[in-house]
């Protein structure tokens, strides 16, 4: 039999028990004398010595005007108004901009079609193709233009089968100096930038979607625009911007392709530079191109905040 005070006992009280879910650890500063601007010192001023003030320089060095060998005192507008009504400085500005646009295009169709098959359809190996994408991000551009060379270059694979076939004194392929074979080289390198945020987006979606719609009679190009497409939007978005703004200043494969018609404003930085000496012009272009490229990374900044990424 319960004694009297085992019967009459008070059941605990809910808001006394203790709270099950650990308390977030605190962030204790370190002991120390100096004040907290003290220690953010040292880092601005790595950053204000290795990239704002060579940057000031470029800036400062494009509103400087020099005739006959002498420069001018004062600030100018002088070498801002002779590139911009320079046939040079336009020319390669449309040919940055479409070819930007044209390899991010393509790389946005080239990465979803390449994700779809690697998340979705199941293949031997795929696992390794799809670590294989992560190891592709790690290469240098010149590396995939160079192996472009060997293919279809003027003595590559494809031009020396031709005449050993064909007897011919030369081959049929020599689009890698135009710029449609810069824009096939800029395609194959950066489509993997594109494949990356898709396949860990497609890595999330819950496949019970893709089996009710396949239960609802829906077929595979259905399923891919109703559910995949829409759920895989924010990721192309981010990737797109991405591979937007690194096409803009890409100067490796431009160069190492071999293409003399196609002038962008990094290549163009280079020639005005290093084979005219002209300052003031290069440091223009180079302005121009970081504007257009910080304007790019802040709008890739807010889709890749949207995104989640």
């Amino acid at each position: 039999m319960a004694s009297a005070a085992t019967l009459h006992r008070k059941p605990p009280d809910p808001s006394s028990a203790p709270d099950p879910t650990p308390a977030a650890p605190r962030r204790t500063a370190l002991p120390t004398a100096l004040p907290a601007w003290a220690w953010a010192l040292p880092p601005v001023l790595i950053l204000a010595l290795g990239f704002l003030y060579p940057l000031a320089l470029v800036v400062r060095q494009s509103f400087t005007s020099e005739s006959l060998g002498e420069t001018t005192t004062g600030a100018s507008l002088t070498p801002y108004t002779e590139v911009f009504a320079s046939t040079a400085f336009r020319e390669a500005l449309t040919t940055t901009v479409w070819l930007a646009v044209g390899a991010t295009v393509g790389c946005l169709v080239l990465g979803f079609v390449l994700a779809l098959v690697i998340a979705f359809v199941p293949f031997p190996g795929g696992k390794a193709v799809a670590r294989f994408i992560d190891v592709f991000l790690s290469f240098p551009s010149f590396l995939i233009t160079l192996a472009l060379l060997f293919i279809y270059g003027s003595v590559g694979m494809a031009n020396g089968a031709w005449t050993g076939v064909t007897g011919a004194a030369e081959g049929p392929f020599h689009f890698l100096t135009t710029p449609w074979g810069v824009l096939l080289a800029e395609i194959t390198y950066f489509t993997p930038f594109v494949m990356r945020p898709l396949l860990a987006a497609f890595s999330q979606l819950d496949t019970a979607q893709l089996e009710v719609a396949s239960s609802l009679g829906a077929g595979p190009l259905r399923i891919v625009r109703q559910v995949i497409l829409p759920e895989a939007l924010p990721a192309l978005a981010a990737g797109g911007s991405l591979v937007l703004v690194l096409c803009l200043n890409e100067f490796g494969i431009v160069l190492f392709t071999g293409a003399k018609g196609v002038t962008t404003l990094p290549m163009l930085v280079y020639s005005k530079a290093i084979l005219e000496s002209d300052y003031p012009a290069a440091c223009v272009v180079a302005v121009v191109n970081i504007v257009l490229s910080v304007g790019l990374y802040s709008l890739y900044r807010v889709v890749s905040r949207r995104a989640g990424a």
